[in-house]
């Protein structure tokens, strides 16, 4: 029988959930512009590197910080949380993402409950999973997975890449996901921290850009 925590998990993350998430290239928009990102192995270096070093593992801390401080209890903890959030946002678009996909995700996500309306997204994902209680790891790996998921369609759609390319480099990070997942496990807001130095250039370089599809 199918765990039904599974279910919602599969619902919150799925690109049709209305986050617009579609609407965000996370700065890699730059970076197909500078040549950085122009076929199958950059691509999977350039979103390795994010998920291992940058965005990508920061918010799967924040989600497990959030997860712990979800009860009413521990509300003092999460506003620690959600401020961390918006303090460790590398640029103005950034934070715009963040702050706008949380919103998104709290409105769309009422039949699941109810969640304030102005928190960052892995915030936001963080709190009703804890709600639901549902295990850390596999919301952690869902999000990870759904995060590498958008930055690739970006990617598809900008250089562009065939389907095929995008999908056979999401199933090679399938072991990078777990890896995070596991070495996040455990790990509190002191873990906080990023290298991914292009990518948070590329996205204040996106601020910038003279022809943009994408909001960040």
């Amino acid at each position: 029988m199918i765990d039904t925590a599974t279910l919602k998990l599969l619902a919150w993350l799925s690109p049709a959930f209305p986050t617009g998430a579609f609407a965000y290239s996370h700065g890699l928009e730059w970076a197909v512009e500078a040549g950085d990102i122009h076929n199958e192995a950059t691509l999977r270096a350039w979103v390795e590197d994010v998920l291992r070093f940058g965005s990508g593992r920061s918010d799967a801390i924040l989600l497990r910080a959030t997860m712990l401080s979800s009860s009413v209890a521990l509300w003092v903890g999460l506003q620690e949380v959600v401020a961390t959030a918006i303090a460790i946002a590398a640029s103005r678009e950034r934070l715009a993402e963040t702050l706008h996909q949380g919103t998104a995700f709290a409105s769309a996500a009422r039949p699941w409950g109810a969640l304030p309306t102005d928190l960052p997204y892995p915030v936001a994902v963080g709190l009703l999973a804890g709600q639901h209680g549902i295990d850390p790891d596999t919301a952690t790996g869902a999000l990870l997975q759904s995060f590498a998921s958008n930055l690739i369609s970006a990617a598809v759609r900008l250089v562009p890449l065939g389907q095929s390319t995008g999908l056979a480099v999401l199933a090679s990070l399938e072991p990078v996901i777990a890896a995070i997942v596991a070495e996040t496990s455990g790990a509190t807001l002191d873990d906080l921290g990023g290298a991914c130095f292009r990518s948070d250039i590329a996205a204040m370089r996106h601020e910038t850009q003279y022809t943009r599809l994408f909001r960040s």
